[in-house]
């Protein structure tokens, strides 16, 4: 599905005029502070159900208000499925926080729902950012939300079983932080955390083999030297030739010195290697954006062969990639047949970001103090 109807209310400097875009590629240009990253992070709420930027709600609410609220009406964009309301719309989302109250409103169609993930899984949003390039630079963690973000959209069931699986981590973490040592009840909590990190592993397994079958295939088909050498995999959190109850009850002592679990989900990780050296520590910085870059395109693949269309935000593209790597990843987005947004300072430049002269149909906007003018 794609975002065509989008409007906000306090949210930063965004003006509150509603905004048609297009299902395709919408190219947005302003100057430093005119608003066309807030535009990107507002439409992120209704795909991520916050901030890319920061992560407090209060810094993305306009000063001297205590409300924000993101509306966005979806259709069925470049995909082939059928079926409209009347106004050509098939979904309206809508989020909005009261940063006083702390309090956050859903709604899908018109109706309250209580979780992100139900507005999450009508628009999935995969965000390019400078912050981005800290899938392969910074820690585990980084790469477990990047895996995670394919598998919710994936496995309908994960985001239930994950939440269950961090409460029962809590648990387990409470017990291990007692004076006293409860070993019937932690051996409770390690079957149930075992039972529900089974099943996180076989879903990120599953969808890990998706990922890497779709990123092999893309590899192939662009002329990077250093792909040859390269190889990704997938670390579980604990080593799976055991159980999880078994590698748990093997290193009590070790988790009840630190006081909280040290093996399972929570620990997993995509370990990115090149000649048998982590990437991190081999890769140039401009080999690393070109990495992340084809790792996010295989995302985007493995959700289009799936019947999903994949909404893109591209920030400040220019400032991080050169001419041909925009060209590169323009096209192949294209051929995905995903929704983009891309930013840029300067008015972007058609014919560089498709030089083979085959643009797709776009919409070019205008950003001057949080308002969007069409050209």
């Amino acid at each position: 599905m794609a975002l065509v109807k989008f409007q906000t209310e306090n949210f930063r400097n965004l003006s509150p005029a509603p905004v048609s875009f297009s299902p395709s590629f919408n190219l947005i240009y302003g100057e430093n502070g005119s608003g066309k990253t807030s535009v990107l992070e507002a439409i992120g709420y209704l795909g991520l159900g916050r901030s890319f930027r920061v992560n407090r709600h209060q810094a993305v609410v306009r000063h001297g208000e205590q409300r924000l609220t993101v509306f966005g009406g979806l259709d069925h964009g470049l995909t082939d499925d059928a079926g409209q309301s009347d106004n050509g719309l098939v979904h309206r989302l809508g989020i909005s926080r009261d940063v006083v109250q702390k309090e956050t409103a859903l709604r899908v169609d018109g109706e309250g729902v209580r979780s992100l993930s139900s507005l999450a899984m009508h628009l999935p949003v995969s965000v390019i950012d400078p912050g981005v390039f800290d899938v392969v630079a910074g820690g585990p963690g980084k790469r477990r939300q990047f895996l995670d973000w394919a598998v919710f959209h994936v496995e309908p069931s994960f985001a239930s079983v994950w939440q269950q699986c961090q409460r029962a981590t809590s648990q387990r973490n409470q017990t291990l932080r007692n004076g006293r040592l409860d070993e019937s009840l932690l051996r409770v909590w390690d079957r149930q955390y075992a039972a529900l990190s089974d099943r996180i592993n076989e879903a990120r397994v599953n969808t890990f083999v998706r990922f890497k079958a779709a990123f092999e295939a893309l590899v192939r088909e662009v002329e990077v030297q250093w792909t040859e050498g390269l190889k990704l995999e997938f670390y579980a959190g604990w080593d799976t030739t055991q159980s999880l109850v078994d590698v748990l009850l093997s290193h009590r002592e070790q988790e009840r010195k630190m006081g909280h679990t040290l093996y399972g989900p929570n620990r997993a990780d995509i370990r990115l290697k090149f000649q048998g050296r982590p990437v991190a520590e081999t890769f140039s910085r401009g080999q690393q954006k070109t990495l992340v870059i084809l790792m996010k395109i295989a995302q985007g693949m493995v959700l289009s062969d799936m019947g999903k269309q994949v909404t893109f935000l591209l920030d400040d593209i220019n400032a991080e990639l050169d001419e041909g790597h925009r060209a590169m990843l323009a096209s192949r987005l294209q051929a995905l047949r995903c929704q983009v947004f891309i930013t840029s300072i300067e008015r972007p430049l058609v014919g560089q970001l498709w030089p083979d002269g085959k643009a797709p149909e776009y919409r070019m906007f205008h950003v001057e103090h949080g308002k969007l003018t069409e050209e």
